[in-house]
């Protein structure tokens, strides 16, 4: 089969076109023609040579996918052949093939096309996961969402307003601010302002938000601390500005009984994952499925452009996923 490799670490020009043994069929796993996969930025830094995949796992890019079953391991009777899927993935999306445990998959809502489908695992299970899971947020219950306009953002302001909660976002850019304005957020914040504690408090008439979803790090630390409720959650997803916290006021942990999550999807054991699946898209799939949920696709490249989509991701300009079409007999193609 046909996969994008990676010549060595680097930039995107690493990106090329391989011919590669398709992964083998096991017992309860199903063979899937890929139509379609979708960047994460997991993506960027693996192929930097900063993010290496789990242990046996493929080191092929891509962590979801969707497509066609193609051919049934022993014992599957979750699916059949000719099945429309979507999925979660440890690596290999970035290939003409996969091979998932047959529990792993979900049959695409009716309404959304191959590239949706592909951008809706990531982001909607780790916005589900960290809200539902470690959040455990309530009807009522105010969230600060930094990256607005990310994938996992987008997905997490609609999940939020269809559980009643209330949503403030940050976002450098006015495009992306009345995105996320549009898509249900309550209060937009230009981070570019500076801090954003005075507004998170008159957003919440002095309480504080009772959830921080932070993909940043180290810059929004001590902002963050400031700007939670009593009993308030920090959930750290991410560190694209710095890991390393100095000059941080713990006294507010103590105080305001604070807690600090960090969360990894793809860290996650296959059995958290099938019942993170499940959850998810038992609650979902008629949401999707009426238009009230939708992933959010800013972009669709070719599979042999991998490199631009890559280089345009690394621009920040995105609002949502950058999908990539795989394209099954266009070998010939220039």
């Amino acid at each position: 089969m046909r996969a994008i490799g990676i010549k060595e670490p680097g930039e995107p020009s690493v990106l090329t076109m391989v011919t590669c043994d398709p992964p083998l069929l096991r017992p309860h796993h199903v063979r899937v023609a890929v139509h379609a996969t979708a960047l994460n930025r997991a993506d960027l830094l693996q192929r930097r040579g900063l993010y290496p995949p789990p242990p046996g796992e493929s080191e092929i890019l891509g962590l979801e996918m969707s497509g066609v079953v193609c051919e049934l391991g022993e014992g599957v009777t979750a699916v059949t052949v000719g099945d429309e899927v979507c999925a979660l993935l440890p690596g290999g999306g970035y290939a003409e093939e996969v091979v998932v445990h047959e529990d792993m998959l979900a049959h695409i809502p009716s309404g959304l096309t191959f590239e949706e489908a592909a951008a809706l695992p990531e982001v909607f299970l780790t916005a589900y996961s960290n809200l539902v899971w470690l959040g455990q947020f309530q009807p009522g219950q105010s969230i600060l969402i930094h990256a607005g306009a990310s994938g996992v953002g987008t997905a997490a302001i609609q999940l939020v307003k269809q559980m009643n909660g209330n949503c403030m976002i940050t976002a450098g850019s006015s495009q992306k601010r009345s995105f996320c304005k549009e898509l249900g957020a309550d209060r937009v914040f230009n981070y570019h302002d500076g801090s954003f504690v005075e507004a998170v408090q008159t957003f919440t008439n002095g309480h504080g938000v009772d959830i921080i979803f932070d993909f940043i790090g180290e810059p929004y630390f001590s902002q963050n601390l400031a700007s939670l409720s009593f009993d308030g959650k920090l959930i750290l997803i991410g560190t694209m500005g710095g890991s390393i916290a100095q000059n941080v006021d713990l006294g507010y942990l103590l105080r305001k009984r604070l807690q600090i999550l960090g969360t990894a999807l793809r860290s996650r054991s296959q059995e958290q994952k099938i019942a993170l699946t499940r959850s998810f898209f038992s609650y979902a799939t008629p949401l999707f499925e009426r238009g009230v949920l939708r992933p959010i696709v800013d972009r669709v490249f070719d599979w042999r452009d991998a490199a631009a989509a890559h280089a345009y991701m690394e621009t920040n300009q995105n609002i949502g996923k950058i999908v990539l079409t795989i394209g099954r007999g266009d070998e010939n193609r220039p």
